[in-house]
């Protein structure tokens, strides 16, 4: 691909709003379609799509697999970790309400901090499945 500068012209372009989508999806999931879940597989097409583009050494150096690896148990001991705070609060495992002075912020708080959780899990999965496929060929 070192040859094709129209599309690393054009990576370079869509790499940045690429990322900008992933994290209004991200937080804009509480009020309409969109979540964690999207704007993680949004965040790693990005990531993808770099490797494509660029090459899978590249994106290690940026991206690299040891950090990757990390996301995945990251992102779950978030989702989780909201959950315990809230029963060492006197609650129910994942009720947010004691998060914040008032409920209703706490509820606002616990979702987010939750959907990030969900983010940073599905977006290393899927680029540590990446990874793997992708360097199973060399």
């Amino acid at each position: 691909m070192k040859l094709d500068v129209i599309f690393r012209v054009a990576a370079k372009i869509f790499i940045p709003f690429m990322l900008v989508f992933a994290l209004y999806v991200q937080f804009h999931g509480d009020f309409g379609p969109g979540g964690g879940f999207q704007a993680g597989v949004v965040a790693a097409a990005t990531v993808i799509f770099y490797s494509i583009i660029f090459g899978l050494e590249a994106a290690q150096r940026i991206f690299p697999p040891r950090i990757i690896e990390l996301m995945v148990p990251t992102g779950v001991g978030i989702f989780a970790g909201v959950g315990i705070v809230g029963l060492l609060l006197g609650e129910n495992y994942l009720n947010y309400s004691p998060l914040a002075h008032d409920s209703r912020h706490g509820q606002e708080y616990g979702i987010i901090l939750v959907e990030i959780g969900v983010l940073v899990t599905v977006a290393g999965t899927m680029v540590a499945i990446f990874y793997s496929f992708i360097g199973r060929g060399r």
